[in-house]
């Protein structure tokens, strides 16, 4: 895994500066409020089908994939690539989505994963057969993901980092100099290393790799956690990144994670997290809808 390195501490001092941060991309919008219900899911991992059955399940999407979550904001954590044959597929639904959610009142958050950073910078080891194949070549396929390229410019405009209400959604999680950043910071940060193949994008303790939130016991978890929630005003941070086989809240539901390790190289089921009106629930394919069992007093914000 990547490491804190001097270049990176070089790339953090220019990314505290605001004149070279705007420089080097202009800051897009990454907060929302008031919002009712929000869809999130985790790594998908080339796997269409298991991500079909969670939008389905979630009542965003009808059978002919058309959009019909209203209002819902649905958010998709990152790593859509590597491992499984069907990346592509699942980048063509999204993209219709963000349009047709947009019309409905609704919007289609697509953060950068790991794995993301991964195939834009040329690092292709978990690449699956059939995910080429699917673009045609390895040439196509590069040509794709790569900085003309439809899906490559696509991606290359990923937050990293969003706050809905009082919920923090990223990929990985916030370790180190990450904890106490700004949002603008955090994203443009992030935009600037899928471009280049630098800096943030590739530190442990970055939004893409970190993982201690994650890993860690929840005495643990609750420390790490208070100058994140202190910078940003939140009372939760949903991960994708580590797979736990399930929603699982952890520190009383201070961290979520939501990697339930749908793709078939895991053997997961299809599953998201909803949070309908400040109550979160886990939901899969095929089972009744789930109340998670979040700390009293811990809210999400949204208007009820």
């Amino acid at each position: 895994m990547p490491s804190y390195t001097p270049a990176a501490a070089v790339f953090l001092v220019l990314a505290l500066t605001p004149s070279v941060a705007s420089a080097q991309q202009k800051s897009k919008q990454h907060t929302w409020s008031g919002i009712e219900r929000i869809v999130a899911v985790g790594d998908v991992h080339g796997d269409h089908g298991q991500f079909l059955k969670t939008l389905l399940a979630a009542k965003v999407i009808d059978k002919e994939t058309r959009w019909i979550g209203g209002k819902t904001h649905l958010v998709q954590t990152g790593d859509l690539f590597d491992r499984g044959p069907d990346s592509r597929k699942t980048m063509d639904l999204l993209i219709k989505l963000e349009g047709e959610a947009k019309k409905a009142g609704g919007h289609v958050h697509c953060l950068a994963g790991n794995h993301e950073e991964m195939i834009l910078r040329g690092d292709w080891r978990y690449v699956h057969p059939g995910e080429v194949q699917a673009f045609g070549d390895n040439a196509k396929y590069s040509a794709a993901i790569g900085p003309e390229g439809l899906y490559g410019k696509w991606i290359r405009k990923h937050n990293g980092v969003i706050k809905i209400n009082n919920v923090l959604f990223l990929h990985g999680g916030l370790g180190g100099p990450y904890s106490t950043m700004s949002l603008d910071q955090l994203n443009e940060g992030i935009r600037h290393g899928l471009n280049t193949g630098t800096g943030m994008a590739r530190d442990s303790n970055g939004p893409l790799w970190h993982r201690a939130l994650a890993k860690g016991d929840d005495a643990s978890v609750s420390e790490q956690v208070k100058p994140i929630f202190k910078t940003h005003s939140v009372n939760h941070i949903v991960l994708g990144h580590t797979p736990s086989g399930r929603i699982l809240p952890k520190a009383g539901g201070k961290v979520i994670l939501i990697d339930v390790g749908m793709s078939k190289a895991y053997g997961g089921p299809a599953g998201c997290l909803v949070i309908d009106k400040g109550v979160f629930y886990a939901n899969y394919a095929g089972r009744p809808q789930l109340k998670l069992p979040i700390e009293k007093g811990a809210r999400s914000g949204a208007k009820k």
